[in-house]
């Protein structure tokens, strides 16, 4: 199925609408088409593009499955998994990933071995993570709400966003209700992290070198799931309707409609100028003018 996208709901934020208009036809051109390279899955989550197979793997939540999709093979099971829902690439091209029913973050190399990277602390269960991000230095940055529990008790005493590093793992902020969706600017400077509970906001933080996240630098009000980022540091956001598109200040620039609600987005193709959503039931993608943004100190 394609369907044509053109422009945009536009929001007035101290902007024209013929000024916003011009910087979203700088992101998509008004003729792209959104694609379905898949569909009769039940739950999409967390797409990564692997260059080295020109491949988007990524999870069907309830089925404990993560797919895989190519050009030439079109939609296929990758393999068995606890529930996964995010995943990235680590700096060397290892696959990262979040299982709900594992209650862990995993780590799936080249030949296919499969570390855990965290899953207790003070062993105590993490609840059930959702989504995560890389920094330069090797970090993995988590998020952690209470989805994968079904209600159930959670054993760390809340819902919250943790650093994997070298000294092993340490929580960062407390502030969210259920943290989501996480993705680093482009200069390391700032992270932006959702939450899909009570809060129903994205926060912005700078990011810190150890200790805590202070105080949010600015809210987006947009109750999102998954997000990626350009090179210019535009944020893009899933939510109803759409892929939503901000500045890196949080100013909106305009939508991407899909057909389906959309859970998580990730940018991918020979030139990262193509973004892969995963929506509900299905896979889509379409073709952007703007390129995605690769993690700093990536060798891949």
């Amino acid at each position: 199925m394609k369907r044509t996208l053109l422009t945009l709901l536009v929001l007035i934020m101290g902007l024209s609408d013929q000024t916003l208009a011009e910087e979203m036809s700088t992101i998509i051109s008004s003729d792209a088409k959104v694609e379905k390279l898949g569909g009769g899955m039940r739950f999409t989550e967390g797409p990564v593009w692997i260059p080295s197979r020109k491949m988007v793997v990524f999870s069907d939540i309830p089925n404990s499955v993560l797919m895989q999709w190519t050009r030439k093979e079109g939609l296929r099971e990758y393999r068995k998994v606890e529930q996964s829902n995010g995943n990235i690439l680590d700096l060397e091209g290892n696959l990262l990933t979040c299982q709900h029913a594992g209650r862990n973050v995993i780590r799936t190399s080249s030949n296919g071995k499969i570390t855990v990277l965290a899953d207790k602390v003070d062993g105590k269960k993490l609840n059930s993570p959702n989504d995560l991000a890389i920094l330069s230095n090797g970090e993995i940055w988590f998020t952690d709400p209470s989805y994968g529990l079904r209600g159930k008790p959670g054993e760390i005493g809340g819902k919250w966003v943790w650093r994997i590093s070298k000294k092993g793992i340490s929580v960062l902020y407390k502030g969210h209700d259920m943290p989501n969706g996480i993705a680093f600017s482009p200069d390391e400077k700032r992270v932006y992290i959702a939450d899909t509970g009570k809060v129903g906001k994205i926060r912005a933080f700078n990011v810190v070198e150890e200790g805590m996240l202070g105080d949010p630098l600015f809210e987006i009000d947009i109750r999102c799931d998954g997000l990626c980022i350009d090179t210019k540091g535009n944020l893009y956001t899933t939510s109803r309707g759409g892929i939503h598109v901000f500045d890196k200040d949080g100013g909106k620039i305009g939508v991407i409609e899909t057909p389906e609600h959309p859970a998580n987005v990730c940018f991918g193709g020979d030139n990262y100028d193509t973004l892969f959503i995963t929506a509900r039931t299905s896979l889509y993608s379409v073709k952007t003018l703007a390129k995605g943004a690769k993690p700093r100190g990536a060798r891949w």
